[in-house]
């Protein structure tokens, strides 16, 4: 008489049983790794428009800081840029969309101050919001043109609620109150 070699279904059964155990314990560190990992790309890339900002009221006096994002992106013919098309961050953060640029699981925007008399625009907010709060992403981040990076989390008295989810760009004035933002560590 032969006997039958291989696994039992008990055995595979509680194999199966030991994966799913771990894949539990593993998939919500996942997830907070992940909007962790966007909060800091959120700050970074404020920080990159802050940058790009200061490059292009250096490159066009005349006309100050940038009104958008999109006439801080890529030209639609390059190699030209100009006052409309800079060339300073990429086409997926320079999009024309009233709703915000997309990115890394955050909207994206910027909204210039009204210009002076002679046409310059002498501040500007960019703003970074979740697409979805506490999945995505868990604070709102912006900044002006004192180029200090602000967090909903850092406001002065600290929040208790979640930051709201913003489908505009954050005001000159709110980015700048520090009971709404506050300057990130």
């Amino acid at each position: 008489m032969r006997k039958e070699k291989g696994f039992s279904l008990i055995e595979l059964l509680i194999v199966v049983a030991i994966i799913l155990i771990i894949v539990s314990i593993a998939i919500p560190s996942l997830l907070r790794a992940k909007m962790s990992a966007n909060d800091s790309s959120a700050a970074s890339t404020i920080r990159t428009l802050n940058t790009a900002q200061v490059t292009y009221a250096a490159t066009y006096p005349a006309v100050g800081f940038s009104p958008n994002l999109k006439s801080l992106g890529p030209s639609a013919a390059p190699p030209a840029c100009d006052k409309t098309a800079a060339c300073l961050i990429d086409n997926v953060l320079a999009c024309s969309s009233a709703t915000g640029c997309p990115k890394s699981g955050y909207n994206y925007f910027m909204v210039g101050a009204t210009p002076s008399a002679s046409g310059v625009v002498g501040d500007y907010a960019a703003s970074a919001s979740p697409i979805v709060v506490n999945s995505t992403g868990t604070n709102n981040f912006c900044s002006t043109a004192d180029a200090v990076v602000r967090s909903f989390r850092t406001a002065i008295p600290a929040p208790t609620s979640v930051p709201p989810q913003l489908t505009a760009p954050e005001s000159i004035t709110n980015c700048q109150t520090i009971t709404k933002y506050g300057p990130i560590q």
